[in-house]
């Protein structure tokens, strides 16, 4: 007799299969793999008892502070741990309970979303002279050459970029921003370059926004997050995606004195207010996606935090993008110049694919198309 253990939630599945257990018991067996913990902000104290025995009477758990059961505060915090199989069945009787319960319940099988798009490569091309990264900036025909380099090395999304972004950057007027990538629009319209990858720009100015979805461009990259309802009107108007990142304060600010409470809820509670909002605008969720902003008012622990979270935020029904390429956060782990931050850039890459990202903004194309196979190989 042999034993040995299983690692991977995919491994164990395909062993069921050879197995030759029936599909509907893999599918049943494979919600009770993984183990959810799911942090519960400001949850009334009568709600914390009721959902403790609850999760008990289906082998999962509720940590909770001292003196909840006794209710000697109005409200507190709460850690649920839960298989798929039971948080589901957890949600399932939250619903019949008051004391907020019943919302709670929705929130918890938001958590039971699965990621079904595809992985996508977005490759980075920046129309000046002044982005963080040398080996992006790319001007006049040199750029198209890079277009069409990048889509033969496995770009699925091209997002081009007039205006620095980097901590400390100076704005520049609309004029000058349209003068920038008004070309490449252009280019991309003539080529029809459009009909190959989908084209991104990234600026949060409607002027240009406009400009590009009228050349082709289907997706809108905006590092304000749908601050100006003009840009998810434009969204909206063209039918095109919505890149809604996070960020604190402004790129000529934003890395001062970042502060928060609780950075993972705070940005959760940014993405769920605006997402309300391209609703009531007429943006479907559908073609909304979501990036935490790696380093935009970021301190390094906060970026960690995002990264080692970033599974919760699919609970919002949208793609999650990931964009830390060469960022200074590899720096602040280990010194080393932008030039040489490739491998750091692929270990958190990996590492937000595995929890649920599926677009990869980057600046290496096709070194992320090798890493990302490599990957998806060994998940099978």
């Amino acid at each position: 007799m042999r034993v040995y253990r299983i690692g991977e939630t995919r491994e164990r599945e395909a062993l069921l299969r050879r197995l030759d257990v029936r599909e509907e018991g893999v599918k049943i067996m494979a919600r009770k793999m993984r183990t959810l913990w799911i942090l519960i902000r400001d949850l009334r104290t009568p709600a914390a008892n009721i959902l403790k025995q609850d999760a008990l009477s289906i082998g999962a758990d509720l940590a909770v502070p001292g003196g909840v059961i006794t209710c000697e505060k109005e409200r507190v915090d709460a850690l649920l741990i839960a298989t798929e199989a039971q948080l589901r069945t957890l949600a399932r009787k939250e619903r019949a309970q008051p004391f907020g319960l019943k919302a709670l319940a929705l929130e918890l099988e938001g958590f039971l979303l699965e990621a079904k798009a595809p992985l996508r490569i977005m490759g980075v091309l920046n129309a000046n002279e002044d982005s963080f990264y040398a080996g992006s900036r790319f001007i006049g025909p040199a750029a198209l050459k890079r277009i069409e380099a990048m889509i033969r090395e496995g770009a699925a999304i091209i997002d081009i970029g007039g205006v620095s972004s980097r901590p400390g950057s100076k704005p520049v007027s609309v004029e000058e921003e349209l003068a920038r990538v008004r070309p490449l629009c252009d280019a991309v319209r003539e080529s029809r370059l459009h009909e190959r990858v989908l084209f991104s720009i990234d600026s949060y100015t409607p002027e240009v926004i406009r400009y590009a979805l009228e050349s082709g461009f289907g997706l809108v990259n905006d590092i304000t997050g749908a601050s100006d309802e003009r840009v998810v009107n434009l969204a909206a108007e063209y039918g095109a995606e919505l890149c809604i990142m996070h960020m604190q304060g402004t790129p000529q600010t934003m890395q001062e004195h970042p502060h928060y409470e609780d950075v993972t809820a705070e940005v959760d509670e940014f993405f769920a207010q605006r997402i309300a909002r391209c609703e009531e605008l007429g943006l479907p969720r559908e073609r909304i996606i979501l990036d935490v902003g790696i380093g935009f008012g970021k301190s390094l622990e906060h970026n960690l935090t995002l990264l080692r979270n970033h599974e919760t935020f699919l609970h919002h029904g949208c793609e999650l993008l990931i964009g830390a390429s060469r960022k200074s956060m590899i720096d602040r782990i280990i010194p080393t110049p932008t030039e040489r931050r490739l491998p750091g850039t692929l270990a958190i890459h990996l590492k937000a694919v595995e929890h649920g990202a599926t677009i990869v903004r980057c600046h290496d194309v096709a070194e992320h198309r090798q890493a990302l196979a490599v990957w998806e190989a060994m998940e099978g």
